[in-house]
Parts: C-alpha cells; sequence; structure tokens
C-alpha cells in the first residue's frame, strides 16, 4: 500500500528514491547505499532481516485489541528502516496567512489616501451592511512595515513561514464596471479596488501600497528570515485586473505590462467574445472565454504568456520567495503548469509551491499532486469540510458535530489519490470563504488536530483570538485586524492554546513530517502516532485528542511501544506499561514523545505507508 494510487517520481528532488522493503533473504534486499561501506551495510542488512523474520513469526494484533504487548528490543538507529510521511522542508513549517492590506499599517505615508479621483480607493465601506457591522473594497492600509514590526509576535505564537497575497501592481482606481459590491455579495466588483492584490497589471513590478522608502520586497523577506520565518508568496496566472464591461475604459484595466513598463496586452473594455487576437496583437494574451467575473483570462496556450510570468515570478524568487501559493490553478491547463513549475524548479530545484483549487473532490484536487501535471501541493479543501464538520458550529439547528471518524476518511492517509497526503495544506477557513464559525473552545480543538495531524496547518490572521468569527467575504471576512487587536491578542485563550500546541510541533519532527497511524478516530475522541525515522534520527509521537465537553479514557493500544515517554508539554518523563488506562481532559490535547526507533512488528506495519 501507498500514499497514492499512482507511484510517482517526484519532479522535487527527494532525499532517498529507494525505500527497503520487507525482506524474503539477503540476496534480495533493496538498500540505498549512499556513502556506506560494504561492511556497514552488510551489518544493517543483517540486522533488518532478523527483524522482519521476527516480525514474519509473531501474529497480527486484533484490531479491536486494546492493551499494550512487551515490546521487542528496538533497533539500533542504523538498523532502522526509515519511516517518515514527507522530507519536504516545507512540512516543518506551519504557516500564518495575511491578508497583507488588512494586518497592520506601519507606513501611513504609502497609503495613497487620494488616489483614484472620481473613484477612489481607500477606505470604501462595502453598501448595505446592518448597522454595526463592517466591510470594505477599498484599501485599508497593510503594508510591508506592519508586517515586518509584528515578525516578532507571529514567531511567537510557533509559526515558520507567513503566506502574503499577491505583491504586484493592481490598477489605481476603484473599477467602474461590473455588478456594484454590495454586502455579501458574490462575484460583483463593480466599486472594489485591487487591495488584495488578485488584479495583477505589472507583475514585474511592486504594488505602491505596500513598500515604504526603505522596505521594498527584498528587506522584507530579508527581516522576515532574520526573525524566523519563511515568505510564501501568493502569485496568479490565470488572469489580471478586470477588463470590460466600464462605462468609459478606465487606466490599467484590462491591462499587462513588462519589465520596462511596456503595454503588452490590453482587453480595450471589450467583451471576451469581441476580442480579435488574430489581428490584434494587444489581444494576443487573453482567450475569448469568460470564466471569473469581468476578470481577463490569459491564454495558456500562447507560449509568450508561460515566458512572462516565469520570468516575472523568478524576480520575486531572486529577492527572497521562499515558497509559491499558487491562485485558481484548475483554470488553467495542466500541461500549463508542468511547464511553469519545471522552469521554476530548473532554477530553483525543489521549490515548493501549492496550488488553490477550489472543490471539495479530493480526486478532482489530486491531480495537480502528480509529477505530469507539475507536482505541486494543494489546499486540502476535502479535510476543511470534515473539520468544519467536527469543530464548526453546525449549520443545522441542534445538529451535534460530527466525530472524528468523519476526519479520518478526508486524511486518505492509504490508497489515496494525492501524490503524498503529507504534503498538503490543512486548513479550516480563508479569505475566500466564511470564516471558522464556533466557540473559543471549537478553535482550540481544532487548532489541537490541525498541529497534530498529517499536512501543513495554516491559520488565517486573526483567528488566533477568533477575529470576524463566521462573517463570509463582503461582510467582514477581510476586515482590518491592526496592531491593538495584536497587542491584545496574548490575552486571548484562543490565542494561549494555538502557542502552546504550535510551539510543540515546532520542535518536534514527528508531528512535522512523521508517518500517522490512527488507533481510535471515532466521536469525541482521537488517537494516532507519528512516526519518523530517517537518516539516523527518530521519534514517535502519541498524540491523543478529547472535543467533548467530559473527560475520555483510552487504554493504550497493542501498536504503542511500552517503555519510558516524555510529555511533550511539560517534558516530563512517563512510563507506558501494559493495560495502562490515560485520560484526556475535556477539550484537550495529550502529546507523549519517544526518541527511539520503533519494533520491527510496528516498522513492518508502517513500511507499507510510505510513498514508493
Amino acid at each position: 500500500m501507498t500514499h497514492s494510487k499512482k507511484a510517482i517520481a517526484s519532479a522535487r528532488p527527494m532525499n532517498i528514491r529507494k525505500l527497503m522493503k520487507s525482506f524474503t533473504g539477503l540476496v534480495n534486499s533493496e538498500i540505498d547505499l549512499g556513502k556506506e561501506s560494504l561492511k556497514n551495510m552488510l551489518t544493517r542488512s543483517v540486522a533488518i532481516a532478523a527483524a522482519t523474520l521476527f516480525a514474519a513469526c509473531t501474529p497480527d494484533p486484533a484490531p479491536e485489541l486494546n492493551t499494550l504487548a512487551e515490546t521487542p528490543a528496538t533497533l539500533t538507529a542504523a538498523a532502522a528502516p526509515e519511516l517518515y510521511g514527507t522530507l519536504e522542508p516545507m512540512a516543518s513549517e506551519a504557516v500564518y496567512f495575511v491578508l497583507t492590506d488588512r494586518f497592520v499599517n506601519g507606513d501611513t505615508t504609502n497609503d495613497q489616501r487620494t488616489q483614484g479621483g472620481k473613484f477612489p480607493t481607500f477606505d470604501q465601506p462595502t453598501p448595505g451592511g446592518p448597522a454595526g457591522e463592517t466591510d470594505n473594497v477599498g484599501y485599508l492600509g497593510g503594508d510591508f512595515r506592519g508586517l515586518l514590526n509584528n515578525a516578532r509576535y507571529i514567531k511567537d505564537m510557533g509559526f515558520g513561514a507567513v503566506w502574503i497575497t499577491p505583491i504586484v501592481d493592481n490598477p489605481d482606481e476603484a473599477f467602474s464596471g461590473g455588478k456594484p459590491a454590495i454586502w455579501k455579495g458574490f462575484f460583483t466588483d463593480g466599486g472594489k479596488t485591487g487591495y488584495h492584490g488578485y488584479w495583477g497589471v505589472n507583475f514585474f513590478e511592486l504594488d505602491e501600497h505596500l513598500p515604504s522608502e526603505d522596505l521594498n520586497f527584498k528587506g522584507l523577506t530579508t527581516g522576515l528570515k532574520q526573525q524566523g520565518l519563511k515568505t510564501v508568496l501568493d502569485i496568479v496566472a490565470n488572469h489580471g485586473s478586470p477588463s470590460f464591461s466600464m462605462p468609459v475604459d478606465q487606466p490599467k484595466f484590462g491591462e499587462i505590462y513588462d519589465a520596462n513598463g511596456t503595454l503588452i496586452a490590453d482587453h480595450q473594455n471589450l467583451p471576451p467574445d469581441k476580442l480579435d487576437p488574430k489581428n490584434n496583437l494587444l489581444h494576443r494574451f487573453y482567450t475569448k472565454k469568460t470564466e471569473l467575473a469581468e476578470l481577463s483570462d490569459n491564454d495558456e496556450d500562447n507560449p509568450a504568456v508561460l515566458e512572462y510570468f516565469v520570468s516575472a515570478y523568478l524576480q520575486w524568487i531572486d529577492q527572497g520567495a521562499d515558497a509559491f501559493r499558487v491562485d485558481t490553478v484548475r483554470h488553467m491547463k495542466n500541461s500549463f503548469w508542468h511547464d511553469f513549475n519545471a522552469r521554476i524548479r530548473a532554477k530553483h530545484p525543489g521549490f515548493f509551491m501549492f496550488g488553490e483549487s477550489y472543490d471539495y473532490s479530493a480526486e478532482k484536487i489530486a491531480v495537480h499532486t502528480l509529477a505530469e501535471n507539475g507536482a505541486m501541493s494543494v489546499l486540502d479543501f476535502p479535510l476543511k469540510a470534515a473539520i468544519e464538520s467536527a469543530f464548526g458550529k453546525p449549520l443545522e439547528l441542534n445538529k451535534p458535530k460530527a466525530g472524528f471518524n468523519a476526519i479520518a476518511d478526508a486524511l486518505y492517509l492509504e490508497n489515496g489519490p494525492y501524490a503524498n497526503p503529507y504534503e498538503l495544506m490543512s486548513f479550516y477557513d480563508n479569505h475566500d470563504m466564511a470564516r471558522f464559525s464556533g466557540s473559543d473552545t471549537d478553535f482550540i480543538n481544532a487548532h489541537n488536530f490541525l498541529f497534530t495531524a498529517r499536512g501543513i496547518p495554516i491559520i488565517y490572521y486573526g483567528s488566533e483570538t477568533g477575529f470576524m468569527r463566521g462573517t463570509a467575504e463582503h461582510a467582514g471576512n477581510r476586515n482590518y485586524f491592526g496592531q491593538a487587536n495584536i497587542d491584545a491578542a496574548t490575552k486571548s485563550i484562543i490565542y494561549q492554546q494555538l502557542q502552546r500546541i504550535a510551539k510543540v510541533r515546532s520542535t518536534n519532527i514527528a508531528l512535522q513530517r512523521g508517518l500517522q497511524l490512527n488507533l481510535v478516530m471515532q466521536h469525541d475522541q482521537a488517537a494516532f502516532l507519528r512516526v519518523y525515522q530517517h537518516a539516523g534520527q527518530s521519534q514517535t509521537a502519541l498524540v491523543l485528542l478529547n472535543k467533548g465537553a467530559v473527560p475520555l479514557e483510552y487504554v493504550l493500544d497493542v501498536r504503542v511501544p511500552g517503555g519510558t515517554w516524555k510529555n511533550a508539554f511539560d517534558a516530563t518523563a512517563v512510563e507506558f506499561r501494559a493495560g495502562q488506562t490515560l485520560t484526556i481532559p475535556a477539550n484537550g490535547v495529550q502529546v507523549y514523545l519517544r526518541d527511539q526507533a520503533v519494533d520491527s512488528a510496528l516498522a513492518t506495519s508502517l513500511r507499507g505507508r510510505m510513498a514508493h
């Protein structure tokens, strides 16, 4: 059994290409020799062969058996088989997602408060909101300085990376076409600005609202790195800005400029079906399709489009971007992403990217993870739905939350459609949907799961305090957070408990990259192992979760190794013994660590779960 239905040779370099299989004899052993001497190889082979023989002679425990077995002698680090979910470096970093304009205004001199003339861009309240509630479709001043000033705040929560919205130049006026933006409106862009960054005009140039005189993008990424934070840059290739339906054509809308500031594409305020790419050079960048409101649709079959975006985004990598979040990947052909990713990785081997394919079907979004389609990770929408059902406020009155069994089905730990489920981006909300709706306790329980289970967790700015919980786009989802909220955040119980579990993940490789073996996933209780063994380093984590209002008991499963473990929160030693019962407090999490290789029986059962 493998992670995927297809064995994939990833486009990103892997540290190990061959994984050891069960031994039927020394002559049939498969070991990646690397730099090992023949003597070391033989010693290792005999040890593993003996361990495998022992496992083969030991009957498998009954699945329902819930008592602790005596643990066989542990393999030495040199003899321990390779067991891990992923070796991807980005998997070690939890990600804090910032919509830059809405985070903190650290420099008011770049606010451009008079920009736009009769189509002003600063502080434009969304029409139609109820009394006492706010939303805004204009710029509100968040910038690089505000982000960098609060890098320590983000790092201290336990995050290792910051995902920021697109930084490229957007139009300088509010859009006069389309349907007027209204409270809770969907695909209504009239009167809206490019505060979010997704309406690119010149993809080589910074939008003027973001940098300061002494802080450009390179300065930002350098400053974040000094605080221990990687930069995940949001990129767009599918579309540009709103491009038609304006009463009178507006500057920059529907236009694209190159690195020299030369106009290379212009929709000319024409609807897509009126474009004439055969006879008008400025139309050749676009298709004649209408997909997302009035946004221009870039032609992925035009080689010039690929060249443009490869060149533009290589520039931002050179200035410090560590990874890409790729917008609207399902709206472009897989062949485009294969070629784009290959070109990026030719210059920057192993460069990590994850795409947004807004679909709750695992089979549909998984295609982007395959090597032939570009080998990128994706935002895990199916798991998001399961998390919401298990932890969020039920949509129907008096309907109970789903149990952990609903989440188990969405993890796809074995025989799933993904190239590797351990590299997926786990989340419960973002800027394109309603924020997570639940009590403080619901947030805490969701975080306890996100930061211990497989995948790379993402938290949307403000969720550490329950900011604007339950609000949709154009109804408060993207409201301004601000320095005052950051300064008060540490008083929030959500923040305190998020920091507690995020710090544990940030310092323990098993929670970042280890294989996951579910022991119990039902009702309000979850128990699972995370196992990491690679290059002489071994760590196993036992995670116990209770999302219910009363304490629960857990009797140690036969697959849990006995002996001395360490409490991950206070470092106290704990002895696990046969028949031991552990009590999980209401709405609680317990994590125990063991820095030794697992026994041969457990290793054998886990080896089949690795991607080959």
